[in-house]
């Protein structure tokens, strides 16, 4: 139940397109568990520098906004990619173009946090590249994607299972929405022409289930032995039952996803939130804060064997090679056990960098007790292997490490908290970049845990609602899904002109704040 009640919390709060246009903003409403999360009427812009920093700039996306930033060090914006929609997740490539996981304007069907639906590519003078919708009525791209050395992309996508086949395949009926479930899924999509993809590889958590919950129906066997496979009935509970009434009402306050229905409230099982690919191990690490679960999956595999046990490097086809964050899921654990609370944007350290070949991961609601505040926290995993590159379990069956190899914290704790989004990469320095996403901040920490460089974006767009109302900027004015440190010696940059613009983009301001009453 907890678990939902942080989905409904979400929803109404924090989610990706929720906002309330004619109410009292509820960021300003009393809550102690609040502190300031969305950073509202903090300074912005640069608000820390340093001597001696790595030169180099940040890549993201204002709130709100078709267009995507690069800031200087200095905090002044040197290059502008203007889109036609809003962005969820941006990768620079070689020749200074973006890669770009967009909004299409008009998916059916699918509705939920991150959703997306088209790929595109924009070069560095802003034209169009390539432009491919991944969203109909079976599938639909979402949060985030990974460009591979060729140039083709790993995109998330959910796909849609009726009432009857996921029940068939051992979900609990109380556990099933009445619209289905939408699983998600991996594809390797390579572009074609202008808006052409052709799909070279896929992989189904579909293909990788199993239950223990009725031996009549597909899966059936023993959890706790097979932790190469998802117990399909982990993460069960679904949202409480409304209205319909009470859905239109929530559509017309812009407090429900676009496509969001009484019957498909909590399809959206697993949530995976973020894609990283390693090009040494051609292995894929995925998120899923749903479960608390980080995976690991083989990419060697071919179609055909990323849907069945065996083939591939690895030799265990489309099966889990890792999972780490939370054993009770394969029944080899308890809460106790539980590492990752809602966690994003995981993500190897790449080769040459401090660190490189283990994973960071933002681990956004680590819980400080029961019933107490919560606390984020950044963590950098080295994965037990053997000599062969089996990832090793410990003694009690679990996924190693029992403890993370760095983490970052604030010093208070308590100060640094984004209960979603967010996320964070390894620097050439050693020293790492940190996304606070719910507030909109950027900032390098040293090994030691010292800030030496802090960024708070100040800017917002102007995109409105599909049926032309204004988006509210409250509570998230300023939020960022993802953002990334580009080194100043990235190919993408070389003999590009990096001088700031002039003018600088408009600044957003909040309304003034309102006073207590009796103030």
């Amino acid at each position: 139940m907890k678990k939902i009640q942080k989905y409904l919390i979400a929803l109404i709060l924090a989610g990706i397109l929720v906002h309330c246009t004619d109410k009292k903003p509820i960021a300003d409403e009393p809550d102690k568990k609040d502190r300031n999360m969305f950073g509202l009427y903090m300074p912005r812009g640069l608000t820390k520098t340093t001597e001696g920093l790595t030169p180099g700039y940040v890549l993201f996306r204002p709130a709100n906004s078709s267009s995507t930033y690069l800031v200087n060090r200095e905090g002044k914006v040197v290059h502008d990619w203007k889109g036609n929609y809003e962005v969820n997740s941006f990768y620079l490539n070689d020749d200074g173009s973006l890669t770009l996981l967009s909004v299409d304007p008009d998916f059916p069907v699918f509705g939920g946090g991150g959703n997306a639906g088209r790929l595109q590519k924009i070069g560095w003078d802003g034209k169009i590249q390539w432009d491919f919708e991944y969203a109909n009525e079976e599938h639909h791209a979402h949060h985030d994607m990974a460009v591979l050395p060729n140039g083709n992309i790993l995109a998330i996508a959910w796909e849609a299972k009726t009432e009857e086949e996921v029940l068939q395949a051992g979900r609990k009926p109380e556990f099933t929405p009445k619209a289905g479930l939408w699983p998600d899924k991996i594809v390797e999509i390579k572009p074609q022409g202008k808006s052409g993809g052709k799909i070279l590889w896929e992989w189904h958590i579909w293909d990788h289930l199993i239950q223990d919950y009725d031996e009549t129906k597909d899966n059936y066997g023993d959890v706790a032995a097979h932790p190469e496979l998802l117990d399909f009935n982990k993460d069960g509970e679904i949202p409480p039952l409304i209205s319909h009434d009470s859905m239109a009402v929530l559509h017309k306050l812009k407090r429900a996803w676009r496509n969001q229905t009484v019957e498909n409230r909590g399809a959206d099982v697993y949530h995976l939130n973020a894609i990283n690919y390693n090009p040494e191990l051609d292995q894929i690490v995925f998120s899923s804060p749903n479960l608390d679960e980080i995976f690991i999956i083989d990419h060697s595999t071919t179609t055909e064997e990323a849907a069945g046990h065996t083939g591939g490097k690895m030799g265990q086809g489309g099966d889990f090679l890792y999972r780490w964050g939370n054993p009770k899921n394969y029944n080899l654990g308890d809460s106790t056990n539980q590492k990752l609370f809602g966690q994003h944007d995981v993500r190897w350290i790449e080769k040459g960098l401090p660190g490189a070949g283990h994973l960071t991961v933002f681990n956004n609601e680590i819980p400080m007790g029961p019933d107490s505040l919560e606390y984020s926290a950044v963590y950098e995993l080295e994965l037990p292997t053997d000599n062969k590159g089996n990832y090793l379990k410990n003694k009690d069956g679990q996924f190693g490490p029992e403890e993370p190899v760095w983490k970052y914290i604030a010093p208070d704790t308590l100060s640094f908290y984004g209960s979603f989004i967010s996320g964070a990469q390894r620097m050439q320095n050693g020293n790492t970049f940190i996304n606070e996403g719910p507030k909109g901040r950027f900032f390098e920490v040293t090994p030691e845990g010292e800030i030496v460089w802090e960024y708070l974006n100040p800017y917002r767009g102007t995109i409105h609602h599909s049926d032309g109302e204004p988006v509210s900027p409250m509570p998230m004015a300023y939020w960022q899904f993802r953002s990334n440190f580009i080194p100043a010696d990235h190919p993408g940059l070389q003999g590009k002109k990096l001088e700031p613009l002039d003018p600088q983009p408009e600044e957003f301001k909040l309304p003034p704040k309102p006073k207590k009453e009796g103030a």
